[in-house]
């Protein structure tokens, strides 16, 4: 019998080294899993931060999209403006341009 105590013996040491990993492992785990919560909580306060950027980036581009929108708007209907002006200009412009021609002809009669 003495073997059989030896063996129970051998097995109750390791039953207590089995626990004592396991305690170890139960230790390791909860710290691993504080660990992976705060970096959760961490990741998301982040996400929200970016998130926060992103939306202000994103307003003040829409906001210069719209002033550039109406300086360009602006400046079409001034180019506008001109365009009509110059065709109101041009058959005046036209008509000059004829009666430069015949004032030209008329004094090449009366010189000749």
């Amino acid at each position: 019998m003495p073997k059989l105590n030896e063996i129970s013996g051998e097995i109750k040491a390791l039953e207590a080294k089995i626990e004592s990993v396991d305690s170890k492992v139960d230790v390791r785990i909860d710290a691993v899993e504080k660990e992976v919560a705060s970096l959760r909580s961490e990741t998301l306060t982040k996400l929200e931060a970016a998130d926060a950027k992103a939306e202000s980036l994103r307003k003040e581009t829409k906001g210069a999209i719209e002033s550039l929108e109406k300086v360009t708007i602006s400046r079409f209907e001034a180019v506008d403006r001109r365009f009509d002006s110059l065709e109101v200009k041009l058959p005046v412009m036209e008509k000059m341009a004829e009666l430069e021609a015949r004032l030209a002809e008329l004094e090449r009669k009366i010189s000749a």
